[in-house]
């Protein structure tokens, strides 16, 4: 009996790969987005599903050895206190060129002009450092206020032959406030530095962190006491007299030390700080020293006294924060892409992850189940009935996160910029998302000839 119903839900769901059945949207909804309810944009819907919402996946002691193994192994994930403090002109120079190379496809400004031989000529010479022979000297910092990661030291934005304004080719990531920075090399002048975070190596601006010794920033990262920001973007209270402390925005993942009790004052900034958290905020000298300044945030705010508890009521939770924000290649437009989306999710529980989708899904950590371009696409239906809620979907440059079924149909949210899908008419339609959405999986669409199932290469599971 339960292979007759396996089989009849490969059949059916076959059968959704071309064409989902025509199903009458509700009248008050409207939307071009497949087969979505207004319940099922809401994270409750997924959560009622749950048959242990509060069971924990993984423990702290088992998160911090997943941590140690990324860190040992996978070469996309980086400890940058571990740095070495010294590197020759030789190691310098691979480290430039790991990022900051020429494409191979053209490049062009948004006013339509190709970038010539000249453009590049002027971002590589932004980049060249005199030789040393005692080698160069690597800093160490924290991160001050969001900041974006760039391929070369530059604010221009650049875009591939689409000519899509969204898709700045030389955006790269972002790094949030407390993050942890090994500083390489700076700019021929000075306004930007080759960073490396936790998981990225690219270019900044020198506004962006504030540089300590090694100690200071390793007490910074290692305090026992702590919270987390479990919000998509919360921020720090009004200081009329502080710029530094006043409304900082701090995204999902930020990790503050608290300022212990016996140093918090009755009042603080003009304000009574009880009803607040007091944290160490990193603030930038005007000589671009770190000075650890403290700040308040409501206790109202979206925020948790350690990590999260990594359990899947958290996972849909989480991923419902960001349920409708834009989407920004990159951490571009003050948002997150779809592996920014995931990172942020899962580092709020404490663990950590590579930056990129293909570094992702490419490389071995958690639970794999790998496809090849052979692999039958019943093969694949088969694992994707076995998803549990927190998996993570690759297909080429994308990742999604499973929600759960409906009605037996697979539903992911993902931060996504297209939508494709073939109508009641078998005809290919074409809209946008451009943002984190809610979709059903099975009729999504690369092209008339691909389904998303048909370029799906990995299913991880985070343990």
């Amino acid at each position: 009996m339960k292979q007759f119903l396996f089989m009849a839900w490969l059949t059916i769901s076959t059968l959704c790969l071309a064409a989902w059945p025509a199903m009458a949207q509700q009248k008050e909804w409207g939307s071009d987005v497949m087969h979505i309810s207004q319940a099922q944009l809401h994270a409750e819907h997924w959560m009622n599903k749950l048959k242990n919402p509060e069971q924990v996946v993984m423990s702290d002691v088992q998160i911090r050895a997943h941590n140690h193994s990324l860190l040992e192994h996978n070469r996309f994930v980086h400890d940058p206190l571990l740095t070495p403090e010294v590197l020759t002109d030789k190691q310098l120079k691979a480290k430039i060129n790991s990022i900051s190379k020429v494409p191979k496809s053209a490049r062009f400004f948004l006013d339509g002009r190709k970038l010539a031989a000249d453009d590049y000529a002027v971002y590589q010479q932004s980049m060249q450092f005199s030789a040393a022979e005692q080698g160069h000297r690597v800093t160490y910092g924290l991160i001050v206020k969001r900041a974006a990661m760039r391929t070369f030291p530059t604010d221009d934005r650049v875009l591939n032959s689409a000519m899509d304004a969204d898709l700045d080719r030389f955006q790269e990531s972002a790094l949030f406030p407390g993050d942890t920075v090994a500083v390489l090399t700076r700019s021929q002048d000075k306004q930007w530095a080759l960073v490396q975070g936790f998981n990225y190596l690219a270019w900044t601006r020198v506004e962006n962190f504030a540089v300590a010794s090694k100690e200071q920033v390793q007490a910074f990262a290692s305090a026992n006491d702590f919270i987390v920001v479990t919000g998509a973007k919360v921020f720090t209270q009004y200081v009329p007299e502080h710029v530094g402390v006043s409304e900082q925005q701090l995204d999902m993942s930020v990790r503050l030390p608290l300022v212990a009790k016996n140093e918090v004052p009755n009042a603080l900034y003009g304000q009574n700080p009880y009803a607040n958290y007091v944290v160490w905020l990193p603030t930038r000298t005007a000589q671009g020293q770190l000075s650890l300044q403290k700040a308040l945030i409501g206790r109202s705010q979206d925020v948790h006294l350690g990590y999260m508890p990594f359990t899947k009521e958290n996972v849909i939770k989480q991923g419902f924060k960001f349920l409708g924000e834009r989407y920004g290649w990159g951490h571009d437009y003050n948002g997150r892409d779809c592996t920014g989306f995931v990172g942020e999710i899962y580092r709020a529980f404490g663990l950590l992850m590579p930056r990129n989708s293909g570094d992702q899904g490419g490389t071995d950590f958690g639970i794999d189940t790998r496809f090849n371009k052979g692999t039958p696409v019943a093969e694949k239906l088969a694992s994707i009935k076995s998803l549990e809620v927190g998996d993570l979907l690759y297909i080429p440059g994308h990742v999604m996160l499973y929600l759960g079924a409906e009605d037996g149909q697979p539903f992911v949210i993902h931060d996504v910029k297209g939508l494709a899908y073939f109508d009641d008419k078998q005809k290919l339609y074409k809209g946008t998302l451009n943002g984190v959405s809610v979709t059903p999986l099975l009729p999504l669409r690369l092209s008339v000839q691909n389904s998303y199932v048909d370029r799906l290469y990995n299913i991880k599971r985070i343990r």
